[in-house]
């Protein structure tokens, strides 16, 4: 610019004296006045040299080393913004799966935090959330370049943190034979009534807290069938993003890192439910609570994570463990709902997980996870719950915006609860119940915008010699969907369920049909999710 400048100015100058040269006929006057002129236009182009040179060597002791396209923290901010002067950001795919917003195999990795003249974040692939995980690390973070009408609002703070805000929100209208459709889901957010159901409703906030953490929050709001809001926090937890030779600490309120569902948001699932062993053994609001975890990526040739969490397992987000029940009864006991006695009584919960590629357009991942804890139902009573899970899939290697593809997802649970005589032993007797279930599911995504479901579901609950309850009725179901996705910001599915049950004081049909249209609209946009 300043040579552009300086350029012009002598350009102008010499275009002057030329147009300005006397003509032979000039009087001597008319030579005087003009050799004055050119004087003058001399004496200016001079000042106008100086003061680009005195400019220049100004800005030269004020940033001594060039600004690059990148951007450097130590170059004057552009005054407009600018995408070229952003971080660069990481190409986000435009379709659906939770799979594509990562490479499995990748190495644990922690961005950096933004630039603060530029912290937006780049638009993940849909669906979005809640929590953003990765398969190598629990998170990467991806900084954006340039503001962008779909990106989730990012506020900027003081010295290197920001924090992006998103909402999600997914209703539906559910047609059931079964008159209580509630005793039909098994999840808290699956619809509940026949009719409009509206059970999700999420808003997304992440961060940079500074150069050490990075913060989550996901707060969901739900309407009941009375339509009376719910509010509850579902999770919020602060990590690391530095720890060196692999490692990750978080703290807070999440969700366990337990098989292929439990630590992922509804509005991530490639079904409008959730599966019948996952909301009958780890409970309707999944395994989450306030704790702790440690997680390594294992420094070897393929993805390999190890993770150990510690939470309380209290309530009913702790549904199998220390939860109270409805009015003080679980299983027909009533609950002891007493204090942590001791480390005994917190929930314990290991993870190991790896991942390969067999191809380039073939990726598989498996994992074994476990929980551990007391429950509720006598003063030494324990609950062992074991589960193991494997992901295959495939992409078209000529995919157009991550279709074709093919995913397959299985998970079994097994688990061991004691059930003991509850408060001063008022039950008969104490019984120990191996309960367990699998689910296992194919998708579809066979044009660009479109996916089509199959799901399978079995859950074997054994029966008490002396209660008949619901929550121990043992089932089967088929599930189809077909999903249309506009954007990465929108989606329309359509589900049919069909259930095997067996007869109780609940439900008196040995078989039941359920037919949900959902929809779902995203403001903003969820970072990426585990793949």
């Amino acid at each position: 610019m300043k040579k552009l400048i300086l350029v012009t100015a002598t350009l102008c100058a010499q275009s002057a004296l030329f147009a300005q040269e006397p003509s032979p006929t000039a009087s001597p006057n008319e030579v005087e006045v003009l050799r004055q002129q050119v004087r003058a236009l001399t004496e200016t182009v001079k000042a106008l040299q100086e003061q680009v040179k005195a400019q220049q060597e100004t800005l030269e002791k004020m940033n001594p080393e060039p600004a690059t396209l990148a951007g450097n923290e130590g170059s004057a901010p552009s005054p407009v913004p600018n995408a070229s002067a952003a971080p660069t950001a990481t190409a986000a795919p435009q379709f659906p799966t939770t799979d594509e917003s990562v490479i499995a195999a990748a190495p644990q990795t922690a961005a950096p935090p933004p630039a603060v003249s530029a912290p937006a974040t780049a638009a993940q692939p849909f669906p979005t959330t809640d929590t953003s995980v990765t398969a190598s690390a629990e998170t990467i973070s991806s900084t954006g370049a340039g503001s962008s009408l779909t990106a989730p609002i990012t506020l900027a703070g003081g010295g290197k943190t920001y924090m992006n805000i998103s909402f999600d929100s997914v209703a539906s209208l559910a047609y059931s034979s079964a008159r209580d459709l509630d005793h039909l889901e098994v999840g808290d957010h699956d619809p509940q009534q026949r009719g409009f159901n509206l059970r999700n409703a999420e808003l997304a906030l992440d961060g940079a807290v500074d150069p050490y953490f990075e913060g989550f929050a996901n707060i969901v709001l739900k309407l009941d069938n009375d339509n009376e809001t719910d509010v509850e926090l579902e999770e919020a937890f602060m990590q690391t993003t530095s720890l060196p030779w692999g490692l990750q600490l978080k703290g807070g309120q999440f969700f366990a890192a337990f098989g292929r569902i439990n630590p992922t948001h509804p509005h991530t699932w490639d079904f409008a439910d959730a599966p019948l062993v996952h909301g009958r053994l780890l409970g309707s609001d999944g395994l989450r609570g306030v704790g702790a975890q440690v997680s390594w990526t294992v420094p070897v040739s393929w993805y390999s994570q190890f993770l150990f969490g510690v939470q309380n397992g209290r309530g009913n987000t702790g549904y199998s463990f220390r939860n109270p029940g409805d009015d003080g009864v679980f299983y027909g006991r009533l609950t002891t709902d007493r204090e942590v006695r001791g480390l005994q009584d917190f929930v314990y919960i290991p993870r190991w997980e790896n991942s390969i590629d067999l191809s380039p357009t073939q990726t598989i991942l498996a994992g074994i996870s476990g929980a551990f804890g007391s429950n509720e139902t006598g003063a030494s009573s324990r609950t062992q719950i074991y589960g193991a899970d494997f992901l295959y899939k495939w992409k078209s290697p000529r995919a157009e915006g991550g279709f074709p593809f093919v995913k397959w997802q299985t998970e079994a649970m097994y688990r061991r609860f004691e059930a003991g005589r509850g408060v001063d032993e008022s039950f008969p007797v104490a019984e120990t119940f191996h309960d367990w279930g699998i689910y296992s599911q194919v998708i579809w995504g066979f044009t660009k915008g479109w996916t089509a479901g199959l799901r399978g579901d079995y859950l074997h609950m054994q029966d008490s010699a002396f209660t008949d309850v619901d929550d121990r009725q043992s089932r089967s179901r088929i599930s189809g969907d077909i999903t249309w996705y506009p954007t990465e910001f929108s989606k329309i599915r359509l589900q049919y369920n069909h259930d095997f049950l067996e007869a109780n004081d609940f439900l008196s049909d040995r078989q039941a049909d359920e037919l949900f249209l959902q929809f779902e609209f995203i403001l903003g946009s969820h970072g990426a999710h585990k793949f």
